[in-house]
């Protein structure tokens, strides 16, 4: 049949040819498409790769068609407004619409089904408070911190220059110098996008040691220092794991690596980064800590901490076991959940690997106060975080800020495509193309940003005023609540262990004991 089919189709080019020729010359051109589609037929015919098309040959086409169209016909078609993954529609509206400054309202009632396991409230208040007139700021740095930081409750989460575009890192940088907020340079290194507009930065420092590496890939304190005691590095955060691919590192595909980057990064060009899964610098707990104290020193007494997404409870108590034995404490720890993106990774990693945002802050949030160092410490929460409700949830849950990364993508035009890894994103988002770069508008994404930013806080302190709260110091766990099935709403304070100050170190309750006796300071086992 499949023959039959390509043999048809060659007699009516060769007919239709023939009887043209003799009509017009003008009419060949009505030959040249059977005569394509006879050539497409053949090739299909003889190729050994696609088993479809040699048993469906031109037909065969139609199915590689639909399936490359399939992820827009789902996310614009398909998918209701709140069942889309990663992001449903509702929340990527909700940030388009702050980012323009357009109507975030929505009419006639939730969509949300309130009585669904799993669904989440916040207990509001018979007398709610005005919102406080200004942003709340945290303070970041501890006792031997010499400069510390004033940390916004929403901030750009960690994304390199090379994952995303010279164009998205100056709007980034640059709303967040127009409002106060601080942007996390990811671990690619200082560009010049990143210090060109002026904006507070956190320079993350991954196991690659980018932007301060030796010829050999390792740390060079002098660089570091160099760079560090530039004005706009207000932070220094080492990064252990990343939620969406903890236990390995991280990937750029050569075909971003450019000469630009590789000037950055410090890595040949043309070919693929891929940070090592550990770092030279330390191999225990112990020389962590005392790692992220050198850190500090060399950067002039500028806060440092550090970035991981949880694994083992046993070895992150063994952190702060270290802490405890050489009285050394990082001035923050941003915890990242496994629902976290990436520009690139395994599937098997973002959908097995690491623990969830809240399972994993609530470990590090009980860790430290459960070993008495959480009043010297901060904790930062990044994770699918993008409205003002999943500001207040991390709050409550442990978290003194937060890091939106791809909330903040979303406001400079993102259209969760998912082509970050291909270097073809249609927007010039997460792309190394000068000619996809080109269509993103600096100067009016820096504004979507900006606006995006300070809506977003502002409706998290209208949801803390409803709860009859002004300073996000006085939420605790009663105030969010869980519905377990049809007839059983439980709060956070009902619900999971909350340890007491310094219980660990005297007397450690029977469900953290076992883990706490076993950790050890001197290895991560």
């Amino acid at each position: 049949m499949r023959f039959a089919l390509v043999l048809g189709l060659t007699a009516a080019a060769v007919t239709v040819a023939s009887v043209a020729a003799l009509v017009s010359p003008w009419w060949c051109f009505a030959a040249v498409p059977l005569a394509a589609l006879t050539a497409v037929g053949w090739y299909d015919l003889t190729q050994r790769r696609h088993a479809v098309l040699r048993n469906y040959p031109l037909l065969g086409h139609l199915r590689y068609l639909l399936e490359a169209i399939r992820p827009e016909v789902q996310q614009y078609f398909v998918e209701r407004n709140t069942d889309g993954r990663p992001f449903d529609r509702d929340v990527r509206s909700i940030v388009y619409e702050r980012a323009k400054a357009t109507e975030d309202e929505s009419p006639f009632g939730t969509e949300r089904d309130v009585y669904a396991d799993g669904y989440e409230s916040f207990a509001h208040s018979m007398t709610p408070v005005e919102p406080a007139p200004e942003p709340p700021r945290v303070r970041i740095g501890g006792p031997a911190c010499r400069k510390p930081y004033d940390m916004a409750l929403l901030n750009v989460s960690a994304m390199s220059f090379g994952s995303l575009s010279s164009h998205a890192i100056l709007a980034l940088n640059a709303g967040a110098a127009k409002g106060g907020f601080a942007h996390d340079t990811g671990e690619g290194g200082l560009s010049e996008y990143h210090l060109r507009p002026g904006g507070d930065l956190v320079w993350e420092i991954g196991t690659g040691y980018f932007g301060c590496r030796t010829p050999d890939g390792g740390f060079d304190a002098a660089e570091f220092a160099d760079k560090s005691a530039v004005d706009s590095v207000r932070c220094a955060s080492l990064k252990l794991s990343q939620g969406a691919k903890p236990g390995i590192g991280g990937v750029l595909p050569g075909g971003k690596v450019n000469a630009e980057i590789a000037r950055v990064r410090e890595v040949p060009q043309g070919k693929t980064v891929v940070s090592p899964p550990y770092h030279r610098v330390f191999s225990t707990p112990r020389e962590l800590v005392l790692f992220v104290a050198r850190m500090r020193e060399l950067a002039g007494g500028k806060p440092a901490g550090f970035k991981l997404c949880v694994g083992s409870r046993r070895q992150f108590l063994a952190v702060c076991k270290a802490m405890l034995a050489e009285d050394v404490t990082p001035d923050f720890i941003l915890v990242d959940g496994a629902e976290g993106g990436t520009g690139a990774a395994l599937l098997e990693f973002s959908d097995h690997i690491g623990t969830p945002l809240t399972d994993g802050l609530m470990t590090v949030h009980n860790a430290l106060v459960g070993a008495g160092l959480r009043d010297r410490i901060r904790i930062g929460a990044a994770g699918k975080v993008a409205t003002g409700g999943d500001i207040v949830k991390r709050l409550i849950q442990g978290a003194d800020y937060t890091n939106a990364a791809r909330a903040m993508m979303f406001a400079v035009g993102c259209i969760q495509s998912q082509r970050c890894h291909t270097n073809h994103c249609p927007v010039g988002v997460a792309t190394q193309d000068a000619r996809r770069t080109r269509a993103l508008d600096v100067g009016d994404k820096t504004e979507r940003v900006y606006r995006f930013q300070r809506a977003t806080v502002r409706s998290a302190q209208q949801i803390m005023a409803s709860m009859g709260v002004s300073d996000p110091a006085r939420l605790n766990t009663h105030l969010l609540r869980k519905r377990l099935d049809a007839t059983t709403v439980r709060s956070y304070a009902e619900l999971y262990e909350w340890l007491e100050p310094g219980v660990l170190t005297a007397d450690p309750p029977a469900t953290w004991a076992e883990d706490w006796h076993a950790a050890d300071p001197d290895t991560f086992g």
